[in-house]
């Protein structure tokens, strides 16, 4: 009798137990997943995005071949949370996450900025800061020409090469992810083939429709601008150049290369102090 009691016992203590690690493990996966989303933009591409912290909003626009994921690899996404900023990611249309179509149609007509936009709608930001490294600062730049409620803009690792459409760094690198033969890329071809996260054609088409901002677009620019790049970074242009083109925009140097200028301290310090300036 007593023997029977006790198994009675532990199994509605074990049920109890099971019941308490379950809550524990939905509210933590709940707590892991909930601050990334989904939304159809425009023209019913889907796209991958993340909000962490609260505050003013900032959006963090990413380069090539990488998605949203690549800024908390640096300083700046976490040091942004503890000034308490709101920090906005998304992985680009072609990229990471988020949906890859193939067409040309799919990436014309600023589509990558109203992507932005229409996320910036979404969370209901009347105003907004935004942060674009590598190809993220081209279409940044498009920021400054389509949406007013952006208040402050860093363009990070770029130069002023960009303003030129026909921009022969852009169209090598179409062709080569056309399979072109291009000597140079040929490493930046391979990786893409070997990286099962990544579409070749994508990545052909993100180049083939990439806008640009042209210098006098850029001379009409009234907001504040930070133009940074790593000091040893000239892969797009002359930093220096595209900051002379923009209104009172602030240039600043840090250490680093164009791959690994963003992740430093000194990247994230600039940026903060550019945002917290009168």
């Amino acid at each position: 009798m007593i023997s029977t009691l006790k198994r009675g016992f532990m199994k509605k203590l074990l049920s109890i137990i099971l019941i308490v690690l379950s809550a524990h493990f939905a509210s933590a996966q709940k707590k892991e997943s909930d601050s990334v989303l989904y939304f159809t933009s425009f023209d019913g591409v889907r796209i991958r995005y993340e909000v962490k912290g609260k505050g003013e909003a900032v959006i963090l626009v990413h380069g090539f071949i990488v998605d949203g994921e690549s800024w908390k690899r640096g300083s700046l996404y976490q040091d942004l949370i503890t000034k308490g900023y709101r920090v906005i990611t998304l992985d680009m249309r072609g990229n990471g996450k988020s949906d890859k179509p193939h067409s040309e149609e799919a990436y014309q007509h600023d589509a990558e900025a109203k992507d932005i936009m229409a996320l910036a709608t979404l969370l209901k930001l009347k105003k907004y800061k935004a942060v674009g490294y590598s190809r993220g600062a081209i279409i940044t730049s498009r920021l400054l020409v389509l949406d007013k409620r952006v208040t402050h803009v860093v363009l990070g690792g770029m130069g002023d090469n960009f303003t030129n459409p026909e921009w022969p760094r852009r169209i090598m690198f179409y062709k080569a992810l056309m399979d072109e033969p291009v000597p140079e890329l040929e490493g930046m071809v391979k990786y893409v083939k070997s990286s099962p996260n990544l579409d070749q054609r994508a990545l052909a088409m993100l180049q083939k429709e990439q806008p640009s901002t042209s210098i006098q677009e850029l001379a009409r620019v009234k907001i504040p601008v930070l133009v940074i790049c790593g000091d040893r970074d000239e892969d797009n242009g002359s930093s220096e150049a595209l900051s002379k083109l923009i209104p009172k925009a602030l240039y600043v140097r840090v250490p680093g290369d164009h791959n690994n200028a963003s992740r430093t301290p000194e990247f994230s310090a600039a940026v903060i102090s550019f945002f917290t300036s009168k």
